[in-house]
């Protein structure tokens, strides 16, 4: 079966990061952070409801129970890396024309366990139970 390439979407993708790398080799070394903060939630204040306030929330988990990640885009979505490597990431439904956003982890994320883990959770709401699960995954993640 031939595949047509690349979607809209991926391209769309690509080229968002392909500038975020070229604003991110622009910037001096001290206002990096601040500036790849100051990015990411500008991109979370342009999201349509109900992802702003998602993304909102997984900010706050995200930084209040692993300060060490830097907030930064990455394909043109929220993301927290550690050393310049993204270790977890949001990813608005509504951007991606899917049903749920969703809150995932790279390979670089400490989350292996035996021989099978999820990567990528959907995310429609967040209760209780739900914050207390993205905060002990961010927290292994890192650990």
């Amino acid at each position: 079966m031939a595949t047509e390439g690349f979607s809209a979407q991926e391209r769309e993708a690509m080229k968002q990061r392909g500038a975020e790398l070229k604003k991110e080799a622009s910037r001096g070394r001290g206002k990096k952070a601040a500036a790849d903060e100051a990015d990411l939630l500008e991109k979370i204040e342009q999201m349509a409801e109900p992802d702003r306030s998602l993304a909102e929330r997984i900010h706050q988990l995200v930084t209040g129970n692993a300060p060490e990640l830097s907030p930064k885009l990455w394909y043109g979505q929220p993301a927290y890396a550690s050393k310049g490597t993204v270790v977890c990431f949001f990813r608005s439904g509504q951007d991606d024309k899917d049903r749920y956003s969703t809150f995932g982890f790279t390979p670089d994320a400490n989350l292996d366990e035996g021989g099978f883990w999820p990567t990528s959770y959907a995310v429609a709401e967040l209760d209780d139970k739900a914050e207390e699960a993205i905060a002990a995954l961010v927290k292994k993640a890192v650990g």
